[in-house]
C-alpha cells in the first residue's frame, strides 16, 4: 500500500477572471464540506491564472481553507527587465505552495525546451515550492510505439544531475498530448502503462526510496465518469485537471474519489 496522499490538481489554463476565481474557490470549497472531504485521503489545488491568485490566497487564508493553490508557470529569472515574466519570489510572497512547468502548450506554443523545464523545476524546489513537471507525447509518437522511451527521456533531460533526494520532492504529471482537451481520454491501461515506467525509470535512476516517494499524476481529459478506474491503476497518484476543475461540483466529486 503507498503512503503516497493523492494530489487533485486544477489547471485552470486561462480562464476565469478574479471575480469568477472567487465565486469557484467558495464553491469547491463547499462541496468539498458538504461531502466531508478528508484533505490526508487527497490533497485538492487549484492552479489558476496568475490574475487570479491574490483573490485566492484571500479566500484560503480567510476561510481557513485546506485548499492549495499554485501558478501555472515561472520565470528562471530572480527579477529585472524580463517584462511578462513572473519571479518564484512573487509566487512564494502570494503563499503559492505548487508550480507547474513543462505544460504541452507551453512546449508548443513557447518552444520550452526539457532543459529549460528542468531549470524552472530547479528554481521553485529552491524557492521552497513544489514543481510539477508535466511529460506527454504527441499522437504520432503514440502511434508510433515510442511514447514510453519519449515520456522518460523527456523527464531525464529535465532532471539531468538532480539528486535522489530532491527528485524524490517533485510531482510528474504525464499528459499525453493527443488526450488533452480533445474529450479523448487515454485507458486507465493507457495512463498506468507511462505512469508505471516512469517510476521504474525513476527506480532505476534514483533508487527505490526515490520511487516510492515521488508522486505521478496523469493529465488529460480525466474527469468524474474515469477518475476511479484511474486512481484505482497502482503507478497513478492523482490527476492534473482541466476543463472539469472549472466546475466546483465535479472537482470535488473527482477529489472525493475514495468515497
Amino acid at each position: 500500500m503507498s503512503n503516497r496522499i493523492p494530489l487533485m490538481a486544477g489547471n485552470w489554463k486561462m480562464n476565469l477572471d478574479h471575480l469568477e476565481a472567487n465565486h469557484l474557490v467558495q464553491g469547491l470549497a463547499m462541496a468539498l464540506k458538504d461531502a466531508d472531504h478528508d484533505y490526508a485521503k487527497c490533497e485538492v489545488l487549484v492552479i489558476p491564472p496568475f490574475t487570479d491568485i491574490r483573490t485566492v490566497q484571500t479566500i484560503v487564508d480567510a476561510d481557513d481553507l485546506d485548499i492549495k493553490y499554485g501558478a501555472q508557470d515561472v520565470s528562471v529569472h530572480d527579477n529585472g527587465a524580463y517584462t511578462g515574466e513572473i519571479s518564484t519570489e512573487m509566487l512564494t510572497k502570494l503563499g503559492c505552495t505548487y508550480v507547474v512547468m513543462g505544460h504541452s502548450e507551453r512546449r508548443e506554443y513557447h518552444n520550452e525546451s526539457d532543459e529549460l523545464v528542468g531549470e524552472k523545476a530547479r528554481k521553485v524546489l529552491d524557492a521552497g515550492m513544489t514543481p510539477i513537471l508535466c511529460c506527454g507525447e504527441d499522437l504520432e509518437i503514440r502511434k508510433a510505439g515510442t511514447h514510453v522511451d519519449f515520456v522518460l527521456g523527456q523527464i531525464r533531460a529535465a532532471l539531468k544531475g538532480w539528486s535522489a533526494e530532491d527528485v524524490a520532492k517533485i510531482v510528474i504529471a504525464y499528459e499525453p498530448i493527443w488526450a488533452i482537451g480533445t474529450g479523448e481520454t487515454a485507458t486507465a491501461e493507457d495512463a498506468q502503462e507511462v505512469c508505471g515506467a516512469i517510476r521504474e525509470a525513476l527506480r532505476a535512476d534514483y533508487g527505490d526510496a526515490t520511487a516510492d516517494a515521488t508522486r505521478v499524476l496523469y493529465g488529460g481529459s480525466a474527469k468524474p465518469g474515469n477518475v476511479k478506474e484511474l486512481m484505482a491503476q497502482a503507478d497513478v497518484d492523482g490527476a492534473l485537471i482541466g476543463g472539469a476543475s472549472l466546475k466546483a461540483d465535479s472537482f470535488a466529486e473527482m477529489a472525493n474519489f475514495y468515497a
